[in-house]
């Protein structure tokens, strides 16, 4: 009789899931929640405006630019001229888009509102119509409004800009930063608020919603006697 060949039938292998195993559910499971972490990191603006001041836009955060300083401006503290000492003794002086100095103790007496901006940071551009129609509107209560572009290739790209947007306010050339480090910001934009007497009322690294920036201003000028209302931004052409 001719050998017969041996038998060794064995039984199928099932997946803990059908054809998947144990392992092979566990790798993809892990891979899922990779993917999520992910998605939930690229979607979150950074910063955390939800225990903030009352006074920051929630919808817009500033355009970080540098590391915060270990210690940056107090309330309270005299405002920075703006001017800064080179490591090789030359002083830097800010100066206008036609290259004329600006200095913060010619402007004693008034209240001060120091806007850090870019022409190339989106939440300056989506701040820009605020800005002109507080500039406008508190010019003759005594608010200065000046815009500091920080890190422009040149002072006739920055005119253009105001020019585009008819910016009425004073803007100042501090391309190689000085005055912004001087000042200890580190994101844009930021809003320095400054009292009649050169002292900082408030700093803000965020940007301002029409509220915000009109509480920020009534906190710095003497109030007015009168009782016509206020025109709101949504009257006025942007």
């Amino acid at each position: 009789m001719a050998d017969r060949p041996a038998f060794n039938h064995r039984r199928e292998r099932h997946g803990l899931i059908g054809p998947f195993s144990g392992r092979q559910l566990l790798v993809g499971g892990a891979a899922i929640l990779a993917a999520i972490v992910l998605l939930v990191a690229v979607t979150t603006p950074l910063g955390n405006t939800a225990n903030g001041p009352a006074t920051v836009d929630p919808r817009a955060t500033a355009y970080l630019i540098a590391s915060p300083p270990a210690v940056g401006l107090r309330v309270g503290d005299a405002a920075p001229e703006f001017s800064a000492a080179g490591d090789d003794g030359t002083s830097y002086q800010l100066t206008d888009l036609a290259g004329k100095p600006i200095r913060l103790a010619d402007l004693r007496g008034k209240a001060v509102w120091l806007n850090f901006f870019t022409t190339w940071c989106p939440p300056c551009q989506a701040e820009v119509p605020i800005l002109r129609e507080m500039a406008q509107r508190y010019r003759d209560r005594g608010l200065e409004l000046v815009g500091v572009s920080v890190q422009e290739t040149s002072p006739a790209d920055v005119a253009a800009y105001a020019a585009t947007y008819q910016l009425p306010y004073t803007i100042g050339f501090d391309g190689s930063g000085k005055i912004f480090r001087e000042y200890k910001a580190y994101g844009l934009p930021t809003q320095v608020f400054i009292d009649p007497n050169g002292v900082i009322a408030n700093v803000i690294g965020a940007p301002l919603d029409e509220a915000g920036a009109t509480a920020q201003i009534e906190r710095l000028l003497p109030a007015t006697s009168s009782s016509s209302p206020t025109p709101s931004m949504s009257s006025t052409t942007r």
